[in-house]
């Protein structure tokens, strides 16, 4: 493991261990008529036509995750380069399009300095040479990054002379181009690496087409903050609070008891009814933009009841109509 591998996320902190290992999955394309890759090009150097690749750059804040990102796409069938200069990404898709390679990632970062406008200049270029470019940017919180950091003595690669804040700051601001035209976002705060997995395995669906839209409901308190990585927020706070009920405060919404409950009041029902018709008119849009994953985050005040309740609701409807979909609870078990 190289020095930089252990700057990225120091496992004692983040909770993301590099010894890591899962069961290696295949990755399908986005047809529904069947993986694009199965049949390898044409080994000819003369010939232009190129079988296109599934091609994910994986990009983001230093610190929050990126090479064990990396390393999950590996195990998920993936070749992966790191810290591979942006200038080199076509050159590396187009070599491995004539020879045998289906799946390739890149983890690129700002220690290749030429960075932002190069990296969306060669993923715009991939595009237009029939390729699948996609987009993981991984990131987390300022105090997070600067508490992993000081946990193994190293300097930020944009510090310089400043404090490490400066570098963080610096870095968020030249990735703004590219971080606002990623196609999944991750949140590596509160993750641990068997949640990370969990995440990309669940936007990389093995053995079969990729889904249209990957949902995750995200249950949250709102007295710990927002999500970061929400495209859409639901506030469930409007229903009675089980916190004031004694035999209901210990449980939790994955509890029977808790579930008839929040679901069982006036209002909960309609509200349900009504906003799975709010995705419904949002889903066909988000496929036409291309946009794959969607995180809808549920909240009430300490991500115990209500919002677990209502977030395991919203999956299993979800599913019921054909989205893959996953319930997440962020803050479970924080109080």
């Amino acid at each position: 493991m190289t020095a930089d591998e252990r700057a990225d996320v120091p496992a004692e902190h983040a909770g993301l261990p590099t010894d890591a290992t899962g069961p290696p999955a295949e990755h399908a394309g986005s047809s529904g008529e069947g993986v694009p890759g199965d049949v390898a090009p044409s080994a000819d150097p003369a010939s232009t036509e190129l079988a296109p690749l599934d091609v994910v750059v994986v990009t983001g804040l230093s610190g929050a995750g990126k090479n064990t990102a990396g390393r999950v796409l590996e195990d998920l069938g993936f070749f992966v380069v790191d810290n591979l200069p942006p200038a080199l990404l076509q050159p590396m898709v187009e070599l491995g399009a004539r020879g045998d390679l289906r799946r390739f990632a890149a983890v690129v970062d700002v220690r290749s300095r030429a960075f932002s406008s190069d990296l969306q200049e060669s993923i715009r270029q991939l595009a237009e040479a029939g390729h699948r470019p996609r987009i993981v940017y991984v990131h987390a919180r300022n105090e997070v990054l600067i508490r992993r950091y000081e946990s193994n003595r190293r300097e930020h690669p944009l510090q310089g002379s400043g404090r490490l804040v400066d570098g963080i700051d610096a870095e968020r601001e030249l990735l703004t181009g590219i971080a606002g035209e990623a196609d999944l976002w991750v949140d590596t705060s509160d993750l641990n690496v068997h949640q990370l997995r969990a995440t990309l395995e669940s936007a990389f669906i093995a053995h079969g087409a990729a889904p249209e839209v990957t949902a995750t409901v995200l249950s949250f308190g709102f007295k710990y903050g927002l999500p970061l990585d929400a495209d859409l927020v639901v506030d469930a706070r409007f229903l009675p609070n089980p916190h004031w009920i004694p035999e209901l405060r210990p449980m939790t919404g994955r509890d029977a008891e808790v579930r008839d409950y929040v679901l069982g009041q006036e209002h909960a029902g309609e509200f349900l009814d009504e906003y799975m018709k709010v995705l419904a008119l949002l889903l066909p849009g988000y496929r036409r933009e291309g946009k794959r994953y969607l995180t809808l985050a549920v909240g009430c005040t300490g991500g115990k009841h209500r919002s677990v309740a209502i977030a395991e609701e919203f999956a299993r409807r979800l599913s019921a109509v054909g989205v893959t979909a996953s319930a997440r609870h962020r803050d479970l078990g924080r109080e």
